[in-house]
Order: C-alpha cells, then sequence, then structure tokens
C-alpha cells in the first residue's frame, strides 16, 4: 500500500457513521442504567445499616442497669449447691 492509500483508510476508520453512534448510544444508555442500580443498591445496603444500627441502641439504651432480682428456682439451686459452686 501506498502512503495516500494509508492515509484515506486511517481517516476512514475515524470517521463516525450512524451505526456507530447508535452503539455508543446504546452502550452509555446501559452504563448509566447499570450505575443507577449500583446506587440504589448501596442506598439499600445503607438504610439497613442504618436501621440495624438504630436497633442495637435502642436494645442498649432501653437496657436496665440494676441487676435482675434471682428467681426462686436460682434461689433453691443455690441454697442446694452450697456457697461457691
Amino acid at each position: 500500500m501506498h502512503d495516500h492509500e494509508l492515509d484515506d483508510l486511517f481517516a476512514q476508520a475515524r470517521a463516525l457513521t450512524p451505526a456507530d453512534e447508535g452503539a455508543a448510544a446504546r452502550f452509555l444508555a446501559g452504563h448509566r442504567q447499570r450505575q443507577t442500580h449500583r446506587r440504589q443498591l448501596r442506598a439499600g445496603w445503607v438504610s439497613a445499616l442504618l436501621a440495624s444500627a438504630a436497633v442495637v441502641t435502642g436494645l442498649l439504651v432501653t437496657h436496665p442497669d440494676t441487676p435482675l432480682p434471682a428467681s426462686a428456682a436460682y434461689d433453691a439451686y443455690q441454697s442446694a449447691a452450697g456457697d461457691g459452686w
């Protein structure tokens, strides 16, 4: 091939066709859709983590600080086993 034939070939390769523009539009539409799906999925995980943190915090706040009284069965077992069991 001569230089001018190669130049013509490269010029044709660089020129966009309607098929190229359509393929680019389809690719970008799919890419945007995948990004949106990932953002929604990430937002769902963040929401679930925040809800879990709120539940754990609520349980920690409502937990009584004073020890609960021993039950009658525990007292009976302790008296039957003796001290230091």
